[in-house]
């Protein structure tokens, strides 16, 4: 990947799980995404939890791996030099959390709403395919939807 400049971009689990997976719908997506991108992109306990819970589910990727190896591939996902984790996670109560939450359809996008407000919070761009997140983001918050 490119050498970045000083904008993040907050990639989302489904992001994560098609880079690593060569046989997802959307994998060629995700690499092209980040290669034709020169900014940092980050994750945080979240969508790696996430990406390893995903990526050791038989049911979401047919060749599912256990989840001490979907550490390891997560551990050589993000080696790359353009990669950050992002330590500091605002608390999910509070005013800019009500306010996302308020955005909401129901309790299958709380860890969205969530991961929106830490993008925004961090001034970085929250990158997804899910297109479901365009009502939930703002005008305050920097949305990129693949694919």
């Amino acid at each position: 990947m490119k050498k970045g400049s000083s904008s993040i971009l907050l990639l989302d689990v489904n992001v994560l799980v098609a880079m690593a997976w060569p046989n997802h719908q959307f994998h060629l997506a995700a690499i092209q995404a980040l290669e034709t991108n020169p900014d940092r992109w980050a994750t945080c306990a979240l969508t790696q939890l996430g990406f390893i819970s995903l990526s050791s589910n038989l049911a979401a990727i047919p060749t599912a791996k256990s989840p001490a190896e979907a550490v390891s591939l997560l551990e050589a996902i993000v080696a790359d030099p353009l990669h950050v984790y992002l330590e500091s996670l605002p608390s999910p109560v509070g005013k800019d959390a009500r306010g996302a939450l308020e955005k909401i359809l129901g309790y299958k996008q709380v860890t969205d709403a969530y991961l929106l407000n830490l993008a925004r919070s961090n001034d970085a761009t929250f990158v997804t395919f899910d297109t479901r997140l365009k009502h939930m983001a703002g005008a305050e918050t920097r949305l990129k939807i693949l694919g």
